[in-house]
């Protein structure tokens, strides 16, 4: 059996549309020169196989002349592009809280993404690995891959926003200029790493839009679509269920295993394989909670235990303080706790992870 073809969402591909029609191409003969079907009725969360994307992205850089196609593109990206990611983030309690959930999340974007938030000292980088690729990707999409995504941290935080630095790794385009303009710092090109890096300090500053609610609802949306779609990904698909049942009580991996058609040993090798466990996602999953049903909502704490499956409110109370330092009381009346991470799927390391 060949390797499994790397997708990405149609409504994330349709913005290079969107950008060949604003320098005046008609893109449906360049769209069906990669071989994407034009009589085909897509739907946004419809997915594209990132080989024919790859092909669109070369062609359109021909047709349209510019190296720097990249970062117009990123210039009409709206939140909604990334589904309920591009909400979530906007109502993330930091902008580490919304990178976080880019790592968590990034399959929903595409699943040749592989994307890491490292932790140096006083610094984050946001890290855009290329080995998933089949072959060397059109140096366009990789700008316009980082460039999005920085976009979407200065839709959360304001305009003003600058990186501590920017790099790439293809050689600089004749057209360089248009990157140091658009992040506000002098971007290195021919680097080790495709990669922008920031302060901590910008990280943990509160995003004036924060809305732990909001942020918690359009969580299940994207779990919700991972599962759908990506029936390989099986920490994801346990993830969905487990946030499904556990208000009506701890739900038991045997049963599990049972609704996803697998035998337990195989459920727990697939999570092994995917670098986690059913313990550590059901922990996860409870802290995430745990914290968001605190920050947005006004319900009594003994309430909170029982929605996470917690039939003793000073067992609530202990798991808590293992989570955060403090007792549910404390962080609610702190509005922080001090808290700052969240835990990181599979997909890559969350910073504080």
């Amino acid at each position: 059996m060949g390797e499994k073809e790397h997708t990405t969402r149609v409504g994330t591909a349709a913005l290079l549309v969107d950008t060949l029609e604003s320098y005046g191409i008609d893109p449906y003969p360049v769209i069906e020169e990669a071989g994407i079907d034009t009589r085909r009725d897509y739907h946004p969360d419809d997915r594209l196989p990132v080989s024919k994307l790859q092909r669109l992205w070369r062609l359109a850089v021909e047709r349209t002349g510019d190296p720097c196609l990249g970062l117009r593109y990123a210039e009409h990206l709206q939140p909604a592009a990334l589904h309920g990611l591009g909400l979530a983030w906007l109502a993330s309690d930091s902008l580490l809280d919304g990178l976080n959930r880019l790592v968590r999340y990034q399959r929903i974007v595409s699943t040749v993404l592989d994307i890491r938030m490292l932790e140096e000292g006083a610094q984050a980088r946001l890290v855009f690995h290329e080995g998933r690729f089949r072959q060397t990707p059109v140096p366009a999409s990789i700008d316009a891959t980082l460039a999005s995504f920085f976009r979407m941290c200065r839709l959360s935080t304001g305009p003003d926003l600058r990186p501590a630095a920017v790099s790439f790794r293809h050689p600089a385009p004749p057209c360089r200029g248009r990157f140091d303009d658009f992040f506000g710092v002098a971007v290195e090109f021919g680097a080790e790493e495709n990669q922008v890096v920031f302060d901590r300090a910008t990280l943990e500053r509160p995003l004036p839009a924060a809305h732990p609610e909001l942020a918690r609802v359009n969580d299940e949306m994207v779990i919700q679509y991972l599962a759908r779609f990506d029936r390989e990904d099986v920490a994801t698909r346990v993830r969905a269920r487990i946030i499904e049942l556990l208000p009506g009580g701890l739900p038991q991996q045997e049963r599990i295993a049972r609704e996803l058609n697998l035998s337990l040993r195989n459920l727990q090798r697939k999570l092994q394989a995917e670098g986690t466990s059913y313990s550590r996602l059901m922990d996860e999953i409870r802290r995430e909670l745990a914290i968001q049903y605190l920050r947005g909502s006004d319900r009594p704490i003994i309430e909170i235990g029982f929605l996470l499956g917690f039939s003793e409110t000073s067992n609530f109370t202990r798991a808590f303080r293992r989570w955060t330092g403090c007792s549910p009381s404390e962080f609610r009346r702190s509005g922080t706790g001090g808290d700052r991470t969240v835990p990181g799927g599979a997909g890559g390391q969350a910073v504080g992870a």
